[in-house]
């Protein structure tokens, strides 16, 4: 996640433009293998315990490799030799812009260094993947603190979107700045939690950007914005909105169920918008918590 907010730096400071960075960032998505590859490769894992470790996944908020760990699939010890072969995606970005003319060696490296110490943030953060150093990062960059109470939970909610998206959609986004909702909504899907907490939470984006963001989820090849495309978007939400009841059950023992087929436009009121630049285009998260 510290790799898809360096992005938001570079682009904040002008240091590459939207087209460079989105291009870097495409460019990474094709060439780095993912976990579950590089175990088939390393002939430990079998492309069905690896088809299966992903629909386990969907189910809990772990990371791939911790999925496979516990479905003694694979070793702890395994996994770190595997990760170890990967290039830290942030470099792996660095490395893109600098191979593509965008940005000089120099220049990368400053620029790193500056948002590193500008965030007080450690090379073991950009390696961790914890939820707190994600959740630090989520906080620092948006102001959730006008929400009535509701700003720990919405950062918590957010952090997790964001981990979603890297691991079900893909890593090649750029978080945008927030901003309230303005306008009408174009091809969206929306969901809604209630309990102890009430969510309710929208995808909006233009036909291509949500063809594609449907595509990757399912893993199909989708062609239309249509009723079904919505749904496969839909489908995502859920995931996101059971995620993020299980793990406010488990922290705080708030019981949140999803409420189907109510959703009313006028609920997105007071909502907040968060734009995320993929290299396909912008998807908005439209939020009201």
């Amino acid at each position: 996640m510290f790799t898809q907010f360096f992005g938001n730096y570079l682009l904040s400071r002008q240091l590459v433009s939207p087209e460079h960075l989105s291009d870097a960032l495409q460019a990474i998505r094709s060439s780095r293998p993912r976990l579950g590859t590089l175990a088939i490769d390393a002939g430990l894992l079998t492309a069905a315990q690896v088809e299966k470790a992903h629909s386990e996944q969907q189910r809990v908020d772990k990371l791939i490799g911790d999925v496979m760990t516990d479905m003694g699939y694979i070793s702890k010890e395994q996994v770190d030799k595997l990760l170890m072969s990967q290039p830290a995606s942030h470099l792996a970005l660095g490395q893109a812009l600098v191979d593509s003319g965008y940005m000089t060696t120099s220049q990368f490296e400053q620029a790193l260094s500056e948002y590193k110490s500008d965030n007080a943030i450690t090379d073991a953060d950009f390696l961790s993947g914890s939820d707190a150093s994600d959740r630090r990062l989520v906080r620092n960059f948006y102001n959730f603190g006008s929400m009535n109470g509701s700003s720990g939970y919405m950062t918590g909610y957010v952090s997790l979107l964001f981990k979603n998206l890297i691991r079900f959609i893909g890593g090649d986004f750029t978080p945008m700045d927030a901003h309230a909702l303005m306008g009408v909504l174009s091809n969206y899907a929306a969901k809604r939690l209630e309990g102890g907490l009430s969510v309710t939470a929208a995808v909006d984006a233009d036909a291509s950007a949500i063809i594609e963001f449907a595509s990757r989820f399912t893993g199909e090849r989708i062609t239309d914005a249509d009723e079904y495309t919505l749904s496969c978007v839909s489908d995502f939400i859920d995931l996101q909105d059971c995620l993020f009841a299980e793990n406010i059950y488990s922290s705080n023992g708030i019981r949140l169920r999803t409420v189907p087929n109510s959703f009313d436009i006028s609920e997105l009121s007071d909502a907040c918008v968060i734009p995320v630049y993929f290299s396909f285009g912008t998807v908005n998260f439209i939020i009201s918590m």
